[in-house]
């Protein structure tokens, strides 16, 4: 199966700093890949690479199957890969059914997008009058994935989305996140907090140093995951990391 995003020996960076030194994975349609590792090991780096905001210095990065270095963002998301990234990206001003009526702009009716929409995130429904920016965190990013899933999209990116909220509510989300790839989609995502994404993920890349050091099933890699957030033999973790390797205990 021809995969939906790949990334080939990538080097990618910001100016002369190179944060990425030859990170290969892809995802198929379907397939949760989840990127995992500590604090600054390139794992939004990537992310960005695959959604075309950061361009390779060298490698390749292909969307189905065809080369796609320096394409726009706007062009891939045009083709299908839909980003949302850390942080809420909803616009706090607009209401849930304003905020949805942005994506019409993309082609589909309002009334398809509100029906995917509600159907997907009941809650939504609920607060369709409502200013997004005073709903909770979780609602918010319930409604940036509902924005995402009403262009049906060939690839959907995931950067943190558990950033600063409940546990209770990354498990919601992370549900659902099995549930759009069970459609077909493709997921690839990163996280920090690691549990609620191995309940969904297919395979795991270990990310460390700007360098894909394993890549497996969540059962095969979770020796390796405890020994990448607690620094391994001879590291001295940060507490955060060491709070994420718990919950993989």
């Amino acid at each position: 199966m021809t995969p939906v995003i790949e990334l080939r020996d990538v080097h990618a960076g910001y100016g002369r700093i190179e944060v990425l030194h030859g990170v290969s994975l892809s995802t198929v349609p379907g397939q949760v890949v989840a990127m995992l590792g500590p604090n600054g090991a390139g794992k939004s780096t990537a992310l960005k690479v695959a959604s075309g905001r950061v361009v390779p210095q060298r490698g390749c990065f292909h969307v189905m199957g065809r080369h796609a270095n320096g394409t726009e963002p706007d062009l891939l998301a045009r083709a299908g890969i839909c980003t949302i990234p850390e942080g809420r990206a909803v616009f706090p001003n607009l209401t849930v059914t304003e905020n949805l009526r942005m994506m019409t702009h993309a082609g589909p009716r309002m009334g398809d997008v509100e029906d995917r929409a509600y159907a997907t995130f009941p809650r939504l429904a609920e607060r369709r009058r409502q200013l997004a920016g005073t709903m909770s965190g979780g609602e918010q990013q319930m409604l940036a994935m509902a924005r995402a899933l009403v262009t049906a999209p060939a690839a959907l990116l995931l950067d943190e989305i558990s950033m600063g909220l409940a546990p209770v509510v990354v498990d919601e989300l992370y549900a659902l996140v099995g549930a759009i790839a069970s459609e077909g989609v493709a997921v690839l995502l990163t996280e920090q907090f690691a549990r609620a994404a191995l309940e969904v993920a297919d395979t795991v890349a270990l990310v460390s140093q700007g360098r894909v050091t394993a890549i497996g099933s969540p059962a095969d890699l979770r020796g390796e995951l405890l020994d990448a957030y607690l620094g391994g033999p001879g590291g001295v973790p940060e507490e955060a990391d060491t709070l994420r390797a718990r919950e993989l205990v």
